[in-house]
């Protein structure tokens, strides 16, 4: 149960960060090492119960991200799972993971976190959070506690229905890996580090489904892998699992499902970069285990902001 001064910090970093007000780096510390106690008793793979929504990359879109929370109810109303990438492309990308650290404090039974590819001190660095770290503190403190954050939010989910019966969700960031067959083996990964360059951990947080390959091929993003239908109907079948849910890749349509319905893909940025015109989706799963998708659109920012001078590299990972 989290202290009244825990509390009351969370409850007005909140109210701040949805005014676009800067918090001062001596609360975002604070936060930050609350955050990483409580993150660090949580496993790799969480276990999660329903009814929960689930949402996919929103890469910053601080705006959008509270259009969510208004269609869907804000936590502790409704229980959230975030597949990761909560930070770069966007304006707003410390806000935006600032608002789910504070909700994840305050009610940590009701909201859940897990690692995308951009948690990551290298990519972030490219990509846009580093800049506007330091653009808004004038140092890179604030980004360094936030990627130490990023060491101890677990890799996965799975979500069992009401009933306890088989047939659960997996969710992860990106995609399966050729050296991990169980769900079981992935709680033996070490996950407090920096991205790897390879192993599974990276397949995990990298890898994407293709529907023109029956099993493994070659990732053109450099990392993790390219899975098709054979590979992701074993993975369901050996761990008994209806559905993967994972997020990773822009989907026009907000979500997509493949492979027989056995994997989809669901996509919480619309607009995504503020040019490419798509909606976006979050998934609800109820207590047996049927989905429902909402869908949104993007909204008018109502904040003043100044992008990041530092050219964005262009190219969707």
């Amino acid at each position: 149960m989290p202290s009244l001064s825990t509390v009351l910090t969370a409850t007005r970093i909140i109210q701040d960060v949805k005014r676009c007000i800067v918090i001062p780096e001596n609360d975002v510390r604070q936060l930050c090492f609350l955050s990483q106690e409580l993150l660090m008793q949580e496993s790799n793979i969480q276990l999660i119960d329903t009814p929960i929504t689930i949402c996919g990359d929103i890469h910053g879109q601080l705006h959008d991200l509270l259009t969510l929370f208004r269609i869907a109810k804000d936590p502790p109303e409704t229980k959230y799972l975030f597949l990761g990438d909560f930070v770069d492309r966007g304006f707003y990308s410390l806000e935006t993971f600032l608002l789910l650290l504070c909700y994840k404090v305050r009610y940590p039974d009701r909201i859940f976190l897990i690692r995308g590819n951009h948690e990551s001190r290298q990519i972030t660095s490219v990509y846009g959070f580093y800049d506007e770290c330091l653009r808004k503190y004038g140092n890179a403190n604030v980004w360094r506690y936030c990627c130490d954050v990023f060491d101890y939010i677990s890799l996965g989910a799975y979500i069992m229905g009401a009933s306890g019966e088989s047939g659960g969700v997996f969710c992860i960031h990106g995609g399966l890996s050729p050296a991990v067959e169980k769900i079981d083996e992935i709680r033996l990964i070490d996950r407090k580090q920096e991205v790897p360059h390879d192993g599974s951990m990276c397949d995990l947080l990298w890898s994407d489904p293709e529907e023109n390959i029956p099993a493994w091929a070659i990732s053109p993003r450099g990392a993790g892998y390219l899975f098709g239908y054979d590979e992701t109907k074993k993975f369901l079948h050996r761990n008994n699992l209806s559905l993967i849910a994972r997020a990773h890749q822009l989907v026009m349509e907000g979500y997509k499902e493949v492979f027989d319905h056995g994997l989809v893909t669901v996509w919480s940025a619309p607009n995504y970069c503020y040019r490419c015109g798509n909606v976006a989706a979050v998934l609800t799963l109820s207590d047996d285990l049927e989905r429902t998708y909402t869908v949104f659109d993007s909204v008018l920012q109502d904040c003043n902001e100044i992008p990041s001078k530092k050219p964005v590299a262009d190219y969707f990972i």
